[in-house]
């Protein structure tokens, strides 16, 4: 018996994501992913590009072909377009800002609303609630949004501090990576708003420099501890997964949907890989 649907449509968003991480990868020339080597680095840049591209046509025919309803298909698909479409907008300024940790905080909270919020948790959800055939499950949107952006923002700063104090063996990916490239994280535009001086002249020699080595990424590390950038953000993962929990305590969805969401925002933001 083939799978559901929705299940099939669901899966269409699993290939799109693996697309987004080879080609993640290939941007960032991370060597690693899952502990294991990145498609680029098992085969070749170009090979790993066109892999990527022919999982975004996966994706889009396992979603055409998942044997859904007209009228599913038609409420899906704008959803689908907007959540590559912003994740791609959220990749290019993240891209943009590459090597620039000295971009302001509302931009790097942007950055993680785009490249990751959106299509991690918010569209998903959006997706589930346009393909679900109960009456008024449309009027929800509202209340997954309120949910799914502060999750997805929440699953990404907990994805900063991993890649700087993260556990490799955990994580599966270096730990100076993010250093080395000079990603323009919220963590890096918090320490910057309150380094001293002489502070935020090491960072500034250290953070996008292709051949940090381990002893001064640790001393970027002591920074983000000293200048409370480190707590900040946990703060702000607390802030943001108790917003979402709070969104579910009004929200009219059903109680084993509730308690699946809740499920979520623990899992999602209290992660160590």
């Amino acid at each position: 018996m083939p799978p559901h649907p929705v299940l099939r449509a669901a899966a269409s968003l699993e290939i799109f994501h693996a697309a987004m991480l080879i080609h993640d990868d290939i941007i960032d020339a991370s060597d690693t992913r899952r502990g294991r080597p990145t498609v680029h680095r098992k085969i070749s840049t170009e090979a790993a590009i066109l892999i990527g591209d022919l999982a975004l046509v996966f994706a889009d025919e396992l979603l055409h072909g998942a044997g859904l309803t007209s009228d599913q298909l038609k409420a899906a698909l704008p959803v689908a377009n907007t959540l590559r479409a912003d994740t791609i907008y959220g990749q290019c300024l993240d891209l943009s800002h590459t090597g620039q940790p000295t971009v302001g905080l509302d931009q790097a909270l942007a950055i993680t609303r785009y490249k990751t919020a959106k299509y991690t948790v918010e569209g998903p959800l959006l997706l589930g609630a346009s393909l679900a055939p109960a009456p008024g499950s449309h009027t929800c949107r509202p209340a997954l949004t309120a949910y799914g952006i502060p999750v997805g923002e929440a699953f990404q700063l907990r994805d900063d501090l991993l890649g700087v104090f993260g556990n490799p063996h955990d994580t599966g990916k270096p730990a100076l990576d993010d250093l080395r490239e000079g990603k323009a994280t919220v963590l890096m535009a918090l320490a910057l708003r309150s380094a001293t001086p002489a502070q935020h002249r090491t960072l500034l020699r250290h953070v996008g420099d292709r051949t940090l080595d381990d002893d001064g990424a640790e001393q970027v590390r002591t920074i983000l501890i000293d200048t409370g950038a480190r707590t900040t953000v946990e703060a702000m993962i607390a802030q943001r997964r108790q917003e979402a929990l709070t969104t579910l305590d009004t929200a009219d969805l059903p109680v084993h949907m509730v308690a699946a969401l809740r499920s979520i925002a623990f899992s999602a933001t209290a992660r160590t890989t």
